[in-house]
């Protein structure tokens, strides 16, 4: 195994240039017995020598915050990684260093280009939080209003920048040094966690998320999304309405003040399906720190530097799992796992209906509104991985936010159930998938579709023949599945000859029309061809979509 070196890691603290050298170094010497003595104390537990996943996460640990978040969120990706690294990085806890409070003084009063004296009534100079990105603090504007100020550390997107410099170059030696890191594609995560990273920079997008769940939930009292002051914002700083509250997990001092943990516990879970279900748009860490308790048993929320994007397929496949799940219908679940993957048609689709069915099969004696709705769906996705089918990185955070969210639920109560209450926004999510309007809308698109083909395919076999006659077309083609090529070719053949005869019987049909108008004969044959048109039309769509 070799030493993964590198000369720098982009880090504010000159120590900190010699982690990556140093932890190379230790991590080598760990596998050599006669060297094992020379090992920090910290490398061993009890006199043994950690395992792998958990030196790995002392290294994270040690090359600080832009690492510590990439294995955190590492932690909720099951392809990338196993099950003894995941439960190792979910260990990582971040710690940020909090930076002079006159130094964070100083960046504000620059970003807003004024005395801090200017602008607000009256400001704490002590530090309210500290992140690895930013730093917040409490005032009061001039007109009364409480606000929060979250100011960006110094240097940060230059440090975050040679940090993924680095991560890069150790994506490629970690996928060799640690058989663990059973990746996909490691380095296609690295650059998605780059995007996810360099979007905190920014904190216009976040006041933008903050705004989006604010026109979301602004006619639904039971939810508060703080309000951005816009005007006082910039890309560094961020001036937001100050939210007060009881954390969701001080049980007691919820009940001391009057409210109701199972009131709390049905408005949190339905805020977030509404959030998944209705709008596509999400709260990407939903914890209890970003969640504050208000009188009413209203709901606070905060931080909005993380949020989740559904595509339509996406929402579909939750609801269609959702009621195949509610049925115990595994071929229901399967073509909603097959759809998510972006897959029209899979050569396996047995084999993976009789893993979900055996799946189901375990949790049968179960009733319904007792099931572990994110376990079922875990153990899904593990199906799915199995299968080595490629699932949307949104499905993770997801995954993630449902998690929490049962987690939260559960404490506040005992007896509720994600199952029942999602069921609801599933089938109306459903109903207006196949609501009219839009059946007739993919009806017109699938019409234009195969228009385009007919329009199209007598031209193109033209160029192909062309492109053959002059010896100019050269295509090479690696068939993996022969039997599945040898379907999908006699499908498509099949699917050419429907069209072709419908086709000749439109036009047969308006010829008759034309040269003889009296004839019933015509009106006829163009009747029977529309029905015959459509009801095939109508075959082709529910065959091939959910």
């Amino acid at each position: 195994m070799g030493i993964p070196i590198v000369l720098f890691t982009g880090t504010s603290r000159p120590s900190d240039y010699s982690y990556p050298i140093k932890n190379g170094i230790i991590e080598w010497m760990g596998g050599k017995k006669y060297l094992r003595r020379l090992v920090p104390q910290k490398y061993f537990n009890n006199g043994v020598m950690r395992s792998t996943p958990e030196r790995i996460r002392i290294i994270l640990e040690d090359l600080g915050p832009t690492f510590v978040k990439f294995g955190q969120i590492l932690a909720d990706r099951p392809d990338l990684i196993n099950e003894p690294l995941r439960m190792e990085f979910k260990k990582l806890q971040s710690k940020a260093q909090p930076m002079s409070d006159e130094m964070a003084i100083a960046l504000i009063e620059k970003e807003l280009r004024a005395p801090i004296a200017d602008v607000f009534e009256s400001f704490d100079r002590n530090c309210f939080g500290s992140a690895s990105i930013g730093q917040v603090y409490k005032g009061v504007l001039k007109d009364g209003r409480d606000v929060i100020v979250k100011i960006q550390r110094p240097n940060i997107e230059t440090k975050i920048k040679s940090d993924l410099y680095l991560m890069r170059f150790l994506a490629k030696k970690l996928v060799q040094a640690y058989p663990g890191l059973t990746s996909i594609d490691i380095e296609g995560f690295v650059d998605e966690f780059a995007k996810i990273i360099m979007s905190e920079l920014d904190y216009f997008e976040e006041a933008s998320n903050a705004q989006r769940f604010y026109d979301m939930f602004k006619d639904y009292p039971q939810c508060r999304i703080p309000k951005v002051y816009m005007e006082l914002s910039t890309k560094k700083l961020l001036v937001m309405e100050y939210m007060s509250g009881i954390e969701p997990d001080k049980i007691d001092d919820l009940k001391a003040a009057g409210l109701d943990p199972k009131v709390i516990a049905n408005t949190g879970t339905h805020i977030v399906l509404k959030m998944i279900l209705k709008h596509g748009f999400f709260h990407g860490d939903p914890h209890a720190g970003n969640i504050f308790i208000q009188p009413g048993n209203v709901i606070a929320l905060v931080d909005f530097g993380m949020v989740g994007i559904l595509k339509p397929r996406e929402m579909n496949f939750l609801a269609s799992f959702t009621l195949g799940f509610a049925t115990m219908n595994a071929r229901m679940i399967t073509d909603s796992l097959i759809t998510l993957c972006g897959k029209k048609y899979y050569p396996m689709h047995d084999e993976l209906q009789f893993s979900v069915q055996d799946l189901l099969n375990k949790y049968e004696p179960i009733p319904y509104e007792k099931m572990d709705f994110t376990k079922i769906l875990n153990e899904c996705v593990q199906i799915i991985i199995r299968h080595q089918l490629k699932i949307p990185s949104s499905i993770y955070l997801l995954l993630k936010s449902l998690a929490t969210i049962e987690k939260f639920g559960s404490r506040l109560d005992p007896d509720i159930s994600l199952s029942t209450i999602i069921k609801p926004y599933a089938e109306d999510l459903i109903k207006q998938k196949y609501s009219v309007k839009m059946v007739a809308n993919e009806l017109v698109d699938t019409i234009r579709d195969y228009a385009a083909f007919i329009r199209d395919f007598p031209g193109e076999v033209n160029e192909i023949l062309y492109k053959i006659k002059e010896g100019k077309l050269i295509h090479e083609i690696n068939l993996q599945d022969k039997a599945a090529f040898a379907r999908a070719a006699k499908e498509f053949s099949q699917r050419l000859a429907l069209v072709m005869i419908i086709g000749f019987m439109v036009v047969s049909a308006t010829i008759l029309i034309v040269f003889d108008p009296q004839s019933g004969y015509g009106k006829m044959l163009f009747i029977i061809s529309a029905i015959f048109a459509t009801w095939t039309l109508l075959r082709l769509i529910f065959r091939t979509r959910i």
